[in-house]
């Protein structure tokens, strides 16, 4: 792009800055209404400027940075010295209209205020179903996939901006609100709910979300069943392509390229939303990484609420302390004590360096030397040899020896490594997808009855009754639990390490929603 293109910015940055926005402004605000040529009389009146001479002066100077193009203006001569009179109509370049665009672009995202979008979850969970249905046509409507996968695009690229946007200006937000307890308190009711409901509709909605990516992306038939669905997208992008775009060579040929680019475009967006809710072996999904982060904010709050409450019960400021010794000063019954307090409050004590023994606190006792006398006439004070010598009051040492911790830390990997594998065999042994009673679950070890009683505590929470089945996820929204009553009337026993669990025997089925990170 020429240099001349860029010209169009520097607007921004002359002396008369305001005039010329202004008067950019209205002619942004006439073409939205379908006014495409402007004479400076009208845009002295939209812009709201006083003198038509400094209009006129700014419209050249835009016209020679490329902002506006100025055509002859004849439809009001009457006489041949008005036609040889300089007259014009101005209106936006395509420069001076992408400058505008850019700049309106720029206050909104610097203004953007981020949001955690559960409706968008609920958008993004309807169009995926809505593909899978479409997949499951033997001849999908091209113009429905079209439709749903930019739609989908949309609403997923707004969801992830604003989620990003939300959580990066969360925090600045707390401190803004750190000293006004009020404030704070009152936005703390409100973050706290607003993002625990976010995060329940999270964990419910991502493992939905992940189970339709999975079903989408499976490619167990020989073909993912998303790969034609974009290829139509793909295909009907092409279809649009621009007659000059082909240039002078095969039509065709301009079409399969506009095709490929297109797919390229729809696989990389595909993409995006896999990373945004599957975890990999590799790295951990988006949502993911939002629910924790979410977690965390809450405990900011609450850090910052602490640290209000103990600035609040234990308030100190200089002021109240120098009041307070004032205090302390006038109840001292002597001099004497003024001066320990003096000495315990300041810390003006005598130098650390001087070698002072009880020889020669006696000698002060015996001969008091006043305040006012001179240090030379003053009897001398006796300082450490070492000091003298070396600088340093004590024995210089050799340094202690660093101490390796390899050990440690390979003990340390192998209890991690040993309590992720009882964690998977954990998940293993629950997890089966099978439909069993509680009854016939068998012997659980520490960590899978650990595993088994979270569970059914997110189970049992979620019940509207007992007599009602239950479906119900797990916290982090990796494990979906069912549970069918089969009556207040029958009895359950698991036996553990840790004892035994009784009580109303239940249809389970465990599934693994996603896999574990």
């Amino acid at each position: 792009m020429s240099e001349r293109a860029y010209s169009a910015f520097n607007y921004l940055v002359a002396e008369k800055a305001p005039v010329y926005r202004a008067i950019m402004a209205a002619f942004v605000e006439a073409k939205e209404h379908f006014t495409v040529h402007l004479r400076p009389e009208d845009v002295q009146q939209r812009a709201g400027l006083d003198a038509l001479e400094e209009v006129q002066s700014a419209l050249g100077q835009l016209v020679q940075w490329g902002n506006l193009e100025a055509d002859p203006d004849t439809s009001r001569v009457t006489s041949v010295e008005e036609f040889y009179r300089a007259r014009y109509l101005y209106q936006l370049t395509r420069a001076g209209e992408a400058a505008e665009a850019a700049l309106r672009l720029f206050d909104r995202e610097l203004g953007r205020r981020g949001a955690l979008q559960t409706v968008a979850l609920d958008d993004v969970r309807l169009r995926l179903r809505s593909l899978e249905e479409l997949a499951g046509q033997d001849v999908p409507d091209a113009n429905e996939v079209h439709l749903l996968l930019r739609d989908l695009t949309a609403v997923f690229s707004d969801l992830a901006e604003n989620a990003r946007a939300f959580m990066s200006g969360l925090s600045r937000t707390l401190e803004l609100r750190g000293d006004d307890q009020q404030a704070l308190v009152a936005y703390k009711e409100r973050l706290i709910d607003y993002i625990e409901r976010f995060i329940g509709d999270l964990v419910t909605a991502s493992a939905e979300i992940a189970g339709a990516i999975r079903r989408l992306d499976d490619d167990a038939g020989g073909e993912r069943p998303i790969a034609a669905l974009l290829h139509l997208a793909a295909e009907r992008d092409s279809e649009d392509i621009a007659p000059e775009l082909a240039g002078g060579g095969d039509p065709e040929i301009a079409r399969r390229s506009e095709r490929d680019r297109a797919l390229t475009h729809w696989e990389g967006h595909w993409e995006g939303l896999k990373a945004w809710f599957l975890d990999q072996p590799e790295r951990r999904a988006q949502a993911s990484l939002l629910r924790a982060q979410a977690r965390r904010s809450i405990s900011q709050m609450l850090e910052a609420i602490q640290r209000l409450n103990e600035r609040r019960l234990g308030r100190s400021d200089r002021s109240a302390d120098f009041r307070t010794l004032a205090r302390w000063f006038l109840e001292c019954p002597d001099d004497d004590h003024a001066h320990r307090l003096w000495r315990a409050a300041f810390g003006l004590t005598s130098a650390r360096h001087l070698g002072v023994d009880a020889d020669t606190l006696a000698h002060w006792q015996e001969r008091r030397v006043a305040a006012s006398v001179s240090w030379s006439e003053a009897p001398p004070l006796r300082i450490s040899a070492r000091l003298r010598a070396t600088g340093q009051y004590q024995k210089r040492g050799a340094p202690p020896r660093m101490r390796r911790r390899d050990q440690e830390k390979s003990w340390l990997a192998r209890q991690l490594s040993a309590e992720a594998a009882e964690a998977r065999a954990a998940r293993a042994r629950l997890a089966t997808g099978e439909m069993l009673r509680l009854s016939e679950m068998g012997h659980l070890d520490h960590d899978a009855f650990g595993l088994f009683l979270q569970l059914l505590g997110d189970a049992l929470a979620a019940a509207d009754a007992p007599d009602q089945p239950i479906a119900a996820v797990s916290g982090d929204g990796t494990l979906g639990i069912e549970m069918e009553p089969l009556g207040a009337e029958t009895q359950a026993v698991l036996h553990t390490p840790g004892g035994t669990l009784s009580g109303p025997d239940y249809r389970i089925r465990i599934t693994e929603l996603e896999s574990a990170p």
